[in-house]
């Protein structure tokens, strides 16, 4: 996954969207969560407290530090005689800064 952005995105009179948020989303897994929240951080920075898009991208910055972190269930249960993967942050201290 690439820190590099859309181009249409880094012109200077476009302004973020919610739409522009959501498609940064799309791609949102564990393994990508920490380039995407900086992605999101980027397009919304700038953007007025109350702005639809800033709104969105802050909400989404929340999920992505906690799955980045903790992991996402997703799928089915582990097989029978399997024991499923513990996430990355499950044994974590969470007096420790992320």
């Amino acid at each position: 996954m690439s820190q590099a952005e859309h181009p249409d995105r880094l012109a200077p009179e476009h302004q973020a969207t919610v739409e522009d948020v959501r498609q940064l989303m799309g791609a949102s897994t564990p393994h990508f969560a920490l380039q995407l929240r900086e992605r999101i951080r980027s397009l919304i920075k700038g953007l007025p407290e109350g702005h639809p898009a800033r709104t969105e991208g802050e909400r989404e910055i929340a999920r992505l530090d906690q799955i980045a972190y903790v992991g996402e269930m997703r799928g089915h249960a582990a097989e029978p005689g399997l024991t499923p993967l513990s996430s990355v942050g499950h044994d974590r201290d969470d007096s420790e800064p992320h």
